[in-house]
């Protein structure tokens, strides 16, 4: 037996107990005439002692040569410790040590095994093993097995079966590009990692499985930021027999149960905000609401002057900052800057104080007056003390960089408490969105999305108002969930792929067992797919994911403690008929 209690389990309670503890080395501090060890497991740190008068001088010889991360076994009495520790759960007590036994010494590690670190993320994530024994990520993993658990209870509670679906399966045109793997048996031919189980939940509806959910990885090669992966899980669901509302109402129920289980917090109102709607006052598909700064269109109040760069901008839109008149000179030449960026790449800003007093003072006085500012206040919803910043441009590109620039001011001023949880849904999505590389509609979610009823004649006549039965749950600015009622009949189905530009052949090569299965029963079904990576991260109160992943990838989709991607040898490309075309 290694162990009859672990390192966070010994109270005043267990005083004059013979107890074996095992565990790694957190730290040493040697007084030479005693020696106190902080023996550290998953569950906590017990202090371990050894002084000249009770102890052995062999052991306390021994005792003096273990250095950090060692691996140790120790047996010994639980005694009142002297100097108490508030701040750890075994602080009461320490164990006077009677037998150590080494089970593995270790090289002393490339940044300290501490809450704050010494080490950079690249190091870490290079010596991820290590990396895991630090609190914070011992602690986000731990958080996310809570989170999974109580989602596999909610959703077996609700009648929900899982189910596995393959991992091998049949490239198709998705949305990002798949992950390849080449088949040895089949010379030339090719599986695809999935990007997600779509067709597959599909099918188990047309199976009559009724309920689906399966918490699965997922994979796509595309480029990566601090949020994205490129293997990342899903929480992924299907009913049948529903419509758009009983999904929203299913999964709300399931939200709702992770806050309360999870965090303690109880959410009643789940708001719903249209694509439309939530483009218009937010800028983005996925805003926050835990805080105001909504837009405010100012076309009708600005393009009567001489201001050019007003004039002629097809959208010119503002927000109010609470507070933003404190601000220096300095600090809003800061905020313009910071705008300007490459990322964001506006041309400048336009900025209005809206004084104490209820004057107003802006960046073109020159052009617009009191009257005037006072009617973008009104717009914006500016009170006195506030700042109004405005861009201008084209309509999609500066929706976009206002939203990015509300989103960072909020985070200046403090606005986006991890500890408060906002969701919303986002419905009516466009169906098809245009590519100007392609120079053709492609499907907003995925080609099995469903038209909005009575939407589907639009198609021949102005397939971009064409709206999808589909829907987002949004959490904190971020989304968490996505889904849509699906397309369940042929007719529509292949429809749907004569106007994403498939010919009946393509249709049938990609998705020929699909449209098969449609012929024998398909019920009406939709479902949602929540990410579970990013849904554990808000849960937690961080912004990204890798400290919720045991073993995440970097920006470059490397794992840099394994080395991979890595090359493979002549003769495994031999076996599967592939000849490599690098260009230098």
């Amino acid at each position: 037996m290694y162990r009859s209690h672990n390192c966070g389990e010994l109270r005043a309670s267990h005083i004059n107990t013979e107890v074996t503890l095992s565990g790694w080395v957190q730290k040493s501090r040697d007084k030479g005439f005693v020696l106190w060890v902080d023996l550290r497991d998953r569950y906590g740190i017990t202090q371990l002692v050894f002084d000249e008068e009770r102890t052995p001088k062999a052991l306390m010889e021994q005792a003096q040569n273990l250095g950090r991360e060692f691996v140790i076994q120790i047996k010994g009495t639980v005694i009142e410790r002297t100097s108490k520790n508030a701040n750890i759960a075994t602080g009461d007590i320490e164990i006077l040590v009677s037998e150590l036994t080494v089970l593995n010494s270790a090289l002393l590690p490339p940044f300290t095994i501490e809450d704050d670190t010494d080490g950079g993320e690249e190091l870490r994530m290079k010596y991820r093993y290590l990396d895991i024994r630090r609190n914070p990520v011992k602690n986000s993993l731990i958080f996310r097995a809570k989170v999974a658990q109580e989602v596999r209870n909610y959703l077996s509670n609700e009648g929900f079966i899982e189910v596995e679906t393959p991992y091998l399966i049949k490239s198709t045109p998705e949305g990002a590009r798949d992950f390849v793997v080449p088949s040895r048996m089949n010379e030339g031919q090719f599986y695809a990692l999935p990007q997600s189980p779509q067709t597959f939940k599909q099918l188990l509806m047309v199976g009559g499985m009724d309920k689906y959910f399966q918490i699965v990885k997922c994979f796509r090669d595309e480029d990566l930021r601090a949020d994205r992966q490129p293997e990342f899980t899903q929480i992924d669901c299907e009913m049948a027999f529903v419509e758009q509302e009983d999904i929203l109402n299913a999964f709300e129920g399931l939200t709702r149960h992770l806050l309360k289980e999870v965090n303690g917090v109880e959410i009643e109102k789940f708001p719903r905000m249209t694509y439309d709607e939530a483009m218009q006052k937010y800028g983005n598909d996925k805003p926050d609401i835990r805080f105001g700064m909504e837009f405010g269109e100012l076309n009708e109040v600005t393009q009567h002057k001489d201001f050019g760069v007003f004039n002629t901008a097809e959208l010119v839109v503002g927000i109010a900052v609470p507070g933003g008149n404190a601000y220096t000179r300095k600090e809003i030449d800061q905020l313009i800057n910071w705008v300007k960026r490459p990322q964001i790449g506006a041309l400048g800003m336009i900025y209005a104080r809206y004084n104490d007093d209820g004057t107003f003072k802006s960046s073109v006085d020159k052009f617009y007056d009191q009257d005037d500012l006072a009617k973008w206040a009104e717009i914006t919803g500016a009170k006195p003390g506030d700042l109004i910043c405005v861009l201008s441009g084209p309509t999609h590109k500066v929706r976009t960089q206002l939203s990015a620039l509300r989103m960072e001011l909020a985070t200046r001023l403090g606005l986006r408490n991890p500890k408060e949880f906002a969701p919303l849904w986002v419905v009516d999505f466009p169906l098809l969105e245009w590519d100007e590389e392609t120079n053709r509609y492609h499907a907003m979610h995925h080609p099995f999305t469903s038209p909005k009823p009575g939407q589907l004649e639009l198609l021949d006549t102005d397939p971009g108002a064409v709206k999808a039965n589909a829907y987002d749950l949004v959490l904190n600015g971020n989304e968490i969930g996505g889904g849509s009622i699906r397309i369940h009949d042929k007719k529509t189905q292949s429809l749907m792929f004569d106007y994403l530009g498939f010919t009946p052949e393509e249709a049938k090569a990609q998705f020929g067992f699909l449209m098969d299965a449609f012929q024998y029963g398909a019920p009406p079904h939709g479902g949602l797919a929540f990410g579970l990576d990013r849904l554990v991260a808000i849960l937690g109160g961080q912004e990204t994911i890798r400290d919720f992943i045991a073993f995440p990838k970097n920006n470059n989709g490397r794992d840099v403690m394994i080395d991979a991607p890595a090359p493979i040898d002549d003769k495994q490309l031999e076996e599967l008929s592939l000849k490599l075309n690098l260009k230098s």
